[in-house]
């Protein structure tokens, strides 16, 4: 019978390579387990500290906004309350300016009324006068003549015609 060398099953080598197995195995706990851990463990602790650095800074953006939407609503506000006010003047101003226009209006209708007044007297008063002249003128040419019925309707035609191109 032949022997199986190339498969047989050496115990010695079983345990050498298991040995050697073990030794690599705490040779990369020491060397290479602990630092990749200690690694990983700081990384995670940057990763964690940048976390809370954003959501610091996403809690101070949320402030600042809150802020600025409270501003804008006060100013918002604000706003309206100068509008308002300015409006109120305006129509105070309004009020005024249409009061001391109408009351300038008043005086300026009553002193033309008051001078038609006068003008219309100073006219009859020169007709009254024209009136006597034209008398005292048609007395004169009749005292002068002897007045028949024809002079007689002359004379009237003439200080009718002399009326009529007076006024």
């Amino acid at each position: 019978m032949q022997t199986l060398d190339v498969i047989s099953v050496n115990i010695w080598q079983i345990i050498i390579s298991l040995a050697n197995l073990v030794i690599l195995f705490l040779l990369f706990k020491k060397f290479l387990f602990k630092p990749v851990k200690e690694m990983i463990a700081k990384r995670e602790a940057a990763v964690e500290a940048e976390l809370d650095a954003a959501k610091h800074e996403h809690d101070a953006a949320n402030e600042e906004r809150r802020q600025w939407e409270a501003k804008m609503a006060s100013a918002d506000e604000e706003a309206d309350r100068i509008i308002q006010n300015a409006v109120t003047k305006a129509n105070k101003k309004s009020g005024v300016i249409i009061s001391t226009a109408s009351e300038r209006a008043d005086e300026i209708i009553k002193v033309a009324k008051f001078e038609a007044s006068l003008e219309h007297k100073a006219a009859q008063e020169g007709i009254k006068r024209e009136i006597v002249d034209l008398s005292s003128t048609l007395t004169g040419k009749l005292l002068e003549r002897e007045i028949k019925p024809e002079d007689h309707s002359e004379l009237i035609d003439e200080f009718i015609n002399e009326i009529g191109e007076i006024s």
